[in-house]
């Protein structure tokens, strides 16, 4: 048997919940529920916010995990493993109890007239912790394949370590890094179990699916749910061609 027909079973049961949902969405009748053009505004708008503190959090964090030779490296690694592996419900919770109204951090920002709960900062905080692990970890792996004795011949030639890191480190792990950015987005417009517990209010497409789901059926949420897609999907596949396309034209 060719590979190709090896890949074929794998590929057929990826495809058919999609398949599927071309033929169970009522063309006909297409329309979006009250609430839903709301929900797909503060998805959008939020996620964008949120992806662009990972990427602003998450690519220091990524260079040091894969450039560092310190013996605080596995505590590091340990440090962010714990949030992606913990589940979404819990971590939720964890949230609330450190930054809701009751929470150690949430009384300090009660006392000057912040507050971190079923609000707007609340719902990016809640999508970074949900989706900064998973980028972390996809970016250190594209910077660690970048070689060394590369970066260390530019240095000899007389680059700047911050000239080595924006002309050649980053360019030449930009295609580990997008998808990392693709992760990242798809992980943080998804996230429904911290959102959910953490932050309710506003409500984004998830948890806005969820409830149309509950009160009308799984019916009610096929346009939703195509909406979701539509937003969800175009920016990490534009990613990730893009980046194919840099690797071809490097080669």
């Amino acid at each position: 048997m060719r590979a190709s027909g090896m890949a074929v079973p794998a590929l057929a049961l990826l495809m058919v919940p999609f398949v599927t949902l071309l033929f169970l969405t009522p063309w006909s009748d297409f329309h979006l529920a009250y609430g839903d053009s709301h929900a797909v505004g503060v998805s959008l708008g939020l996620s964008l916010i949120s992806a662009g503190l990972i990427i602003l959090l998450g690519l220091p964090v990524a260079f040091w995990l894969a450039k560092t030779t310190s013996r605080w490296r596995t505590l590091v690694e340990v440090l962010v493993l714990i949030p992606l592996l913990t589940p979404p419900l819990a971590m939720g919770i964890l949230l609330v109890s450190v930054y809701g109204p009751y929470g150690s951090v949430g009384e300090t920002l009660s006392a000057i007239g912040m507050t971190l709960n079923n609000n707007a900062p609340a719902f990016v905080l809640a999508q970074i912790y949900g989706a900064l692990p998973y980028f972390i970890l996809s970016a250190r792996g594209a910077l660690e394949a970048v070689p060394r004795d590369v970066e260390e011949a530019a240095q000899t030639l007389g680059a700047r370590p911050f000239q080595v890191l924006i002309r050649l480190t980053l360019p030449l792990a930009s295609r580990g890094i997008a998808a990392g950015i693709a992760i990242a987005w798809v992980r943080a417009i998804g996230e429904f179990g911290i959102v959910m517990v953490f932050c309710y209010f506003p409500q984004g497409i998830p948890v806005k699916m969820f409830i149309n789901l509950q009160n009308d059926g799984v019916t009610s949420v096929y346009s939703l749910l195509w909406i979701l897609l539509i937003v969800t999907l175009p920016l990490p596949m534009w990613l990730l061609m893009r980046t194919k396309k840099q690797t071809v034209h490097y080669s």
